[in-house]
């Protein structure tokens, strides 16, 4: 019997977490069509770019250097703030959610490594 992959199912909580935050994202698409000038505008075309580079990102959450595509998702919808001050607000929102989760990916990765994990310990 193989031992589970503490990772695989934190993978699973970050793929939640990003497609929360697509659906919270896509939702500034509204206010980007009542005030930014409609959907086909730049600003439309930029809400909804990231909304689809947070959605494919949940796919690529296997490999290492996802994590480098999520924090660049995150600074692109901070600096956004200058174009769309909705959107830079919500990149601080899940700014902070992305950093608790990071902390607690290096924290399971520690333990794991420290072998204190229960799926870890002899019954």
């Amino acid at each position: 019997m193989s031992t589970p992959d503490p990772m695989k199912g934190f993978r699973g909580v970050m793929a939640g977490a990003l497609l929360i935050e697509a659906i919270v994202v896509a939702l500034a698409l509204l206010v980007v069509h009542r005030t930014g000038g409609g959907l086909a505008s730049w600003k439309g075309v930029l809400v909804g770019g990231i909304v689809l580079g947070l959605i494919l990102t949940c796919g690529l959450l296997r490999f290492s250097w996802a994590m480098y595509v999520v924090i660049a998702l995150q600074v692109s919808m901070l600096v956004s703030f200058f174009a769309v001050p909705e959107l830079g607000v919500l990149g601080l929102i899940f700014g902070l959610v992305w950093t608790y989760l990071f902390w607690l990916r290096r924290d399971v990765a520690k333990r794991m490594a420290e072998g204190r994990l229960p799926s870890q310990q002899d019954s």
